[in-house]
């Protein structure tokens, strides 16, 4: 297996699964690996209309007065009734992104979509989202996405080019014809990445990396823990970067990020 090499530029990680997989809590794990290891700063963004990565990370986006970008959207073109004419709805919006809507920590910086702002797609605060991420990308280390299943939001380019993409799968046949179909789209639209990789969401066992071995381009690279503390962390809104460090589920992600190269 290839290692990353060092880098000059962002390292830019974007992670897809299907619902249940521990997609999220598995992108909470990493950024929890990177900031123990003093890899900061951290930009995490959260494209999944679930919209959980604030939480599994301890940031309250209500609390701290921070909107996601679909919120923006609705409030700058439907409530405020701004216009859309001459100055793009993107280029409007941008310098509220860093007002209202970059939440920024001491390790992390974080950024959500939110939910669809108007009936339709996702294109418009795509569009927002990724002229903000080309002022401000080259200030981190590393750039965890969390998406949905499909690479809907990469297909719009949001980034340009990706160094990593991990699926998240299940114990379901499901699970990897996603993987089939992520990455047969991924090649269609010409989405730029290093290494397409799956890992083996809490629910998998090592019997399922025989039908991972079977798919062409990728490698199956490491499996999360069934971890009972995460899911206490996760149900009790608590943080996943609060985790003792000799927990399972925080191991597991450890190794599987030092198995690639990432961790120490």
């Amino acid at each position: 297996m290839s290692l990353p090499k060092k880098r000059n530029t962002p390292t830019i990680i974007v992670t897809i699964g299907r619902g249940g997989t521990g997609k999220t809590s598995f992108v909470a794990l990493m950024a929890k690996c990177f900031v123990e290891q003093k890899d900061t700063p951290l930009l995490l963004v959260d494209v999944d209309p679930d919209q959980s990565l604030a939480e599994m990370v301890g940031v309250d986006l209500e609390r701290e007065q921070k909107k996601t970008i679909a919120e923006l959207l609705a409030e700058t073109f439907l409530e405020e009734g701004g216009t859309t004419v001459g100055v793009s709805p993107t280029e409007r919006i941008e310098s509220k992104i860093w007002e209202k809507s970059l939440y920024e920590g001491d390790t992390f910086d974080l950024l959500a979509v939110g939910t669809k702002w108007v009936e339709g797609c996702y294109c418009l605060p795509d569009a927002a989202l990724k002229n903000a991420l080309s002022s401000i990308i080259k200030q981190y280390r590393y750039i965890l996405i969390d998406s949905p299943a499909g690479l809907e939001h990469l297909n719009r380019r949001v980034v340009t080019k990706v160094n990593e993409i991990f699926d998240v799968v299940g114990p379901s046949k499901k699970s990897f014809d996603n993987v089939r179909r992520a990455l047969r789209i991924a090649r269609e639209v010409h989405i730029e990445f290093e290494r397409f990789s799956i890992v083996g969401g809490f629910m998998c066992q090592r019997e399922n990396v025989p039908r991972a071995e079977t798919i062409e381009g990728v490698e199956y690279i490491g499996t999360i823990a069934n971890d009972r503390m995460v899911a206490e962390f996760v149900f009790g809104g608590k943080s996943l970067l609060e985790l003792p460090d000799d927990s399972p589920g925080y191991q597991s992600v450890r190794n599987i990020l030092k198995r690639i190269g990432y961790v120490t």
